[in-house]
């Protein structure tokens, strides 16, 4: 059984820096979930440094703890997980990077453990939604930003930070229409690049949506939308507002508070979620590691998700013996 130091019997300023201080090892042997770093950020189209999110949200992590009291559990009750480690990925190639991203979840997923990826830039989705389908089919996806990342192209080239989920569809790796994307906002070259995403298959509830319709409402529009299928969360940090979430490549005012944004992720229990990944942290425009806490919170609430969903399986099957 694996999981983190404890804290008040070992400082948090003491040891090699891992994901709440789990235990840094390749292994999907006996674990529930993995945490996995892609540091890539070759295909940002502005500011860069993303590659430097995996470890600036493992340094903040270390102040979590074991007990989340807003879904009352203790994760490593039922859970057990560990550090994986990241990626060697290819800088300036990005074809290559999506190759090793393949190679390195395989093992993972080939023993139906959960990973929950740090990126990076929101590219590297591409090559973690390509392992997914090899197994477990094309999969739903919950997608929460502030941009679509349906755009067919920036200067000329097809794979980038905001093209990763036409392509997706392109390639077949999504379940289009059990899937769907929350938090659009901002503005933009033209209406199309919003009802392209619409005709790309996607569901599209955009900020303004959110807010007129509440979050009730929004939730159980995921809820319906996503139904039994198995499912991929990513979490873009622009999706929360700036002034919670600085630390970003193309931040867009008018987002959700970080208590809204985590309110989002929490309300995904239940579902049948297989992988999960929060990118676009960038160290260098994160004022006092807001942005960290943050992304370090929503990983927190995903092994969460993982834990719940454990516990909830661990309950039906001793009610039915």
């Amino acid at each position: 059984m694996f999981q983190p130091k404890d804290s008040s019997q070992s400082p948090r300023f003491c040891g090699v820096r891992t994901f709440m201080r789990l235990e840094n090892t390749a292994t999907a042997d006996h674990v529930d979930f993995v945490i996995l770093g892609v540091p890539f950020d070759t295909a940002v189209s502005n500011r860069t440094g993303q590659r430097y999110g995996p470890q600036h949200i493992r340094n903040f992590s270390v102040l979590l703890r074991p007990y989340n009291p807003d879904q009352d559990i203790h994760i490593f009750e039922y859970c057990s997980g560990v550090d994986y480690g990241d990626i060697d990925v290819v800088p300036g190639n990005i074809h290559r990077t999506y190759q090793k991203i393949q190679i390195g979840l395989q093992p993972i997923l080939e023993k139906s453990v959960v990973p929950i990826i740090l990126g990076g830039d929101h590219s590297i989705s591409l090559g973690s939604l390509r392992a997914f389908k090899n197994r477990y089919g094309p999969v739903a996806l919950v997608h929460f930003d502030s941009h679509g990342d349906t755009w067919d192209h920036y200067y000329g080239e097809k794979y980038m930070h905001g093209t990763p989920f036409r392509r997706a569809v392109e390639e077949g790796l999504l379940d289009v229409e059990h899937s769907i994307q929350i938090g659009m906002r901002g503005s933009l070259y033209g209406r199309e690049d919003i009802d392209d995403a619409r005709e790309l298959g996607f569901e599209v509830i955009t900020m303004r949506e959110c807010r007129d319709q509440g979050f009730p409402e929004v939730v159980r529009r995921i809820r319906d939308r996503v139904g039994e299928r198995p499912v991929y969360v990513s979490f873009d940090v622009d999706f929360v507002d700036p002034a919670y979430a600085p630390g970003t490549g193309t931040p867009e005012a008018g987002g959700p508070t970080s208590y809204e944004a985590i309110e989002y992720v929490r309300a995904l229990k239940g579902l049948k979620l297989v992988g999960f990944d929060v990118v676009e942290v960038l160290p260098a425009y994160d004022h006092a590691e807001i942005t960290a806490m943050l992304a370090a919170t929503v990983a927190f609430e995903m092994m969460s998700l993982v834990a719940l969903n454990k516990r909830d399986h661990m309950k039906n099957s001793n009610s039915r013996r």
